[in-house]
């Protein structure tokens, strides 16, 4: 299959194997910002694969793992409001809040929907004009040009009835928040190349000459992964710090305009708390005054107590590269998917939940070559 086989192909798996056992000397701690690239590494076997030398350590790039508790606290009053229906993306149902989830909220009788569109929302609304629906906008850069096309397009319809509660992050200050902390090993990044596939590059090149460090954008296929950790490690060996793409065929360094501008007209950037990491300035996405009738929070004029974090649980740590998941107590014990007391083993992306699910896994075993 085009597109797909090619990086699956385990000669090329096995060049990029032996030159990254030829050519690195030193140690050196990366880190994927993505949790669909960390699913892949360990999925595929990656990590067991690479030199002694190289340790890669897993970023906060899961937006489920790190919307904070009280944001799924948020969601959940909008849940129990009377004639409120709220949407959302199936993975954000069993992430815990303070008190209890959204799953745990709709099995108390909340008027709760899976959805895959913010779009599908904005029908839900027009065919139930006496409810009001709630979008739990949720994610990374990538999905903010759907969230934000979504109030547009309730906006020029007239639908009254419908808005968002934006919980949006970006990834360039988050990577700022990790270097910038005093417990900081990370020695280059792996950027996720479908943030950058709709914001371009052009944001990581004062983050690479700040910190002298080199960041490489990459697709989520092994043999993606593989040349990324291959062209961050030459770099590192060479004494570089650089932006490069990896993820050509799908990344350009303006990225996509269009989906840009949805994102301006609609959104301004805001200070967001991070589960696990705290307050991030300037890390998220909030409606803009303009579109302020479609603020669930200003709609609902929602005032929930600050929630802190779950302190069995050591999010933050992994999600700063501090710690991998199995050196949580917790793990697999008190923590499992069905019974998490955080959501990185919720969610789809999340590094906790690839441990659990894939941690002996090998490429041979995992990819149909």
């Amino acid at each position: 299959m085009k597109f797909l086989s090619e990086y699956r192909d385990p000669e090329l798996v096995k060049e990029y194997v032996e030159e990254l056992h030829r050519i690195t000397t030193k140690p050196w701690t990366l880190m994927e910002i993505c949790g669909g690239q960390t699913h892949s590494l360990v999925k595929n076997g990656i990590l067991d694969m690479l030199p002694d030398k190289i340790t890669m350590v897993h970023g906060p790039g899961c937006p489920v793992c790190v919307t904070s508790v009280s944001v799924i606290d948020e969601a959940v009053y909008l849940a129990e409001q009377p004639n409120v229906i709220l949407c959302s993306f199936g993975d954000m149902l069993r992430v815990p809040g303070s008190k209890k989830s959204l799953l745990e909220a709709k099995a108390e009788g909340a008027d709760i929907r899976i959805l895959y569109s913010p779009l599908e929302a904005v029908e839900l609304a027009k065919q139930n004009p006496g409810k009001e629906v709630v979008f739990f906008a949720v994610g990374f850069e990538t999905t903010a040009p759907a969230n934000a096309l979504s109030v547009v397009q309730a906006a020029h319809q007239k639908v009254n009835n419908y808005s968002i509660l934006a919980s949006h992050v970006l990834v360039p200050p988050a990577m700022e928040a990790i270097l910038s902390d005093k417990q900081n090993t990370i020695d280059a990044f792996l950027a996720a190349g479908h943030v950058c596939t709709i914001m371009g590059m052009e944001e990581y090149y004062p983050v690479a000459e700040k910190y002298q460090i080199p960041i490489v954008v990459t697709g989520f296929e092994p043999v993606d992964l593989l040349q990324g950790i291959v062209m961050a490690v030459r770099q590192l060996e060479k004494g570089e710090y650089k932006v490069e793409n990896q993820y050509a065929r799908s990344v350009q360094r303006e990225g996509n305009r269009m989906a840009q501008e949805t994102i301006h007209k609609v959104f301004e950037v805001s200070d967001r708390v991070w589960r696990g990491i705290g307050s991030i300035p300037q890390s998220g996405y909030e409606v803009n005054d303009a579109y302020r009738n479609y603020n669930a929070r200003l709609k609902f004029t929602i005032d929930i107590p600050f929630a802190e974090e779950n302190k069995d649980c050591i999010s933050g740590d992994i999600m700063k590269g501090l710690k991998k998941p199995k050196q949580c107590p917790n793990f697999g014990t008190r923590c499992k998917p069905e019974h998490p007391l955080g959501a990185p083993m919720v969610s789809s992306e999340g590094a906790c939940a690839a441990y659990y699910q894939y941690s002996s896994n090998t490429i041979e075993e995992n990819i149909p070559f």
